[in-house]
């Protein structure tokens, strides 16, 4: 076990933490040493009840954790949940535009204000079903709850203080830190902009050391463009504590997007992905497509506020990812997922398993490197 307050508050070996939404990759990196950490906001409280069975059996008996997205900001938050409203609220003009980037594709677009239906469930993740989630997710032996957007509300504290499980979130700015630990939360995870998925501007290199130094005894974990070993020492030089990784699996074996996305992802370059509000109404980072490029335009509508946005994006990219395993060209083009800028070192695919082992060959070659150029000093 490395000399790390990480490792010794969740009882792992190497400080590498994952996130994935695939429940494989977390179970490979928590029996290779690390942590996963399984993404549950795109299942049901039944779905999430079934994939952490199945990760509680393939975990070897090692550590796992759960990360859920409670926003303190979401439209209709702290409302009852009236669906037909919801997809009734849908403008119709930002659904002609989605139907016109699927036929400009010379693809099918169907009606997609139906369509939005079969992504209601992330609308009930974020508020109404969160406290049905949080109680699945504390049926089983996790060590770690993570909300990936704004503090944690009081409900995950109250699950997480009565199951003795640190509370964890992530943090796009200094003053972002300093709230979360007024509210409370253990473990700060400092995510620069250049990650994939939700983020924040800042680069890495700079939040690191900046939430550091307002965090006190509260550990932190940097994110953001690391996918590999000797980044990881470089930011625990920077006084981190370990790394949260999310980006650096979705090229593994294991990992759940489409042989299509994956091919995408293993021929990007560093510069190939932008930050855009078209997939959740929010900033996150992913894949530049054509799709992308047409929500940035400037006679594009304006994207809707999260969950409105995810509502009509989810099922038009579902489908679209569907046709382009089909061998639609079109499809293939528009293709996206979320992948941070560290997609530009990923470059093969190797299991999770051998990602974790190849962190620490270049985190050991990355302190053997500054162990030398001590030396050399002294």
């Amino acid at each position: 076990m490395m000399n790390s307050k990480i490792c010794d508050m969740l009882g792992i070996e190497f400080p590498l933490l994952a996130f994935s939404h695939c429940r494989d990759v977390v179970a490979a990196v928590s029996r290779a040493g690390g942590m996963g950490v399984f993404g549950a906001v795109r299942y049901t409280p039944d779905q999430l009840r079934e994939e952490l069975a199945w990760i509680d059996a393939h975990c070897g008996g090692k550590p796992y954790g759960v990360d859920v997205i409670l926003p303190n900001k979401v439209q209709g938050k702290g409302e009852p949940l009236d669906e037909e409203a919801v997809i009734a609220s849908i403008p119709q003009a930002q659904l002609d535009f989605v139907a016109g980037q699927l036929s400009a594709a010379g693809l099918p677009s169907g009606d997609l204000r139906e369509m939005a239906r079969g992504a209601l469930h992330f609308a009930r993740n974020l508020d109404v079903d969160a406290d049905a989630m949080l109680e699945v997710a504390f049926e089983f032996p996790i060590k770690l709850i993570a909300n990936a957007l704004g503090a944690p509300p009081p409900v995950m504290f109250k699950y997480a203080r009565a199951h003795d499980v640190p509370v964890a979130a992530l943090v796009g700015a200094k003053e972002h830190a300093i709230a979360q630990i007024n509210a409370g939360t253990d473990i700060l995870v400092a995510a620069g902009g250049e990650a994939g998925g939700h983020c924040g501007d800042v680069a890495t290199m700079v939040l690191v050391p900046e939430v550091v130094s307002v965090a006190g005894d509260t550990p932190v974990l940097a994110a953001g463009g690391i996918v590999r070993g000797d980044q990881m020492a470089a930011a625990m030089a920077m006084g981190a504590a370990g790394a949260w990784c999310g980006s650096v699996w979705l090229t593994t074996a294991e990992a759940e997007p489409s042989p299509t996305l994956k091919e995408k992802m293993l021929a990007a370059s560093s510069r190939d992905t932008v930050r855009s509000r078209s997939r959740t109404g929010k900033p996150s980072r992913q894949l530049r497509s054509p799709w992308v490029d047409a929500w940035e335009a400037p006679d594009a509508p304006a994207t809707l506020p999260m969950p409105l946005q995810t509502l009509i994006s989810d099922p038009a990219l579902e489908q679209i990812e569907k046709l382009a395993e089909g061998g639609h060209q079109g499809a293939k083009d528009l293709a996206t997922y979320w992948v941070g800028q560290g997609v530009g070192l990923m470059n093969q695919t190797m299991s999770a398993g051998e990602v974790v082992q190849e962190f620490k060959k270049d985190f050991l070659k990355a302190h053997e490197r500054l162990a030398a150029a001590l030396g050399e000093a002294g």
